[in-house]
């Protein structure tokens, strides 16, 4: 493996108090443990968000995301997958300094309009949206919170293969994924597939 010094951003979502038990926490703490730098914040009010909020947070920690000559990726999850598309159609300051992007499982417009606690994370318009860094999108085939499946709410509009992991529902706590191998691997070697837990 590579000994290119990297920062990670980890974005957790909706209802997420970033319970030790969940991937995220778990990645989180794999790469601390293996020499990375790594910010996994907890968002502002994660029951009841606000859009503008999570943005001004989220600037503040790509402000400080990295040194020069370190590699920044961000790993975001379900609603905060989303906000990073609001972030990259506001051109944030910070965005175009990140090197790569993982969204995981953001959640369909037609879902996030249904509660009222996230409309306003409703995405931007996705036909043009140009991201600064190379991005994956990845989600469970089966995922509740996407009905119409990733290809179409956000693959195709956005330009973006949609990797599909057969079972893997939202991938989150309820989907089994307190841990997840592929997302460790792919945060130390982005040529990684990125695949169903064991």
């Amino acid at each position: 493996m590579t000994t290119t010094p990297r920062a990670f951003l980890i974005l957790h979502g909706w209802q997420n108090h970033r319970p030790p038990a969940h991937w995220q926490h778990w990645l989180a703490d794999r790469l601390t443990g293996l020499g990375h730098d790594v910010t996994y914040p907890q968002l502002p009010d994660p029951d009841d968000p606000s859009l503008e909020r999570w943005l001004t947070d989220l600037e503040g920690h790509l402000a400080g995301l990295g040194a020069d000559g370190t590699e920044r990726v961000v790993v975001a999850h379900s609603l905060s997958a989303v906000l990073w598309l609001h972030a990259v159609d506001r051109k944030l300051p910070g965005t175009a300094a990140v090197d790569r992007v993982l969204l995981v499982a953001p959640p369909s417009a037609a879902v996030l309009l249904t509660y009222p606690e996230i409309t306003e994370f409703a995405p931007p318009p996705l036909d043009g949206l140009v991201f600064p860094a190379p991005t994956r999108l990845v989600a469970g085939d089966d995922d509740p919170y996407l009905p119409e499946g990733a290809r179409a709410a956000y693959g195709d509009p956005l330009g973006l293969t949609a990797e599909l992991l057969p079972g893997a529902a939202h991938l989150d706590l309820e989907a089994g994924y307190g841990s997840w191998p592929s997302v460790l691997e792919w945060c130390l070697d982005a040529d990684t597939r990125l695949t169903v837990r064991p």
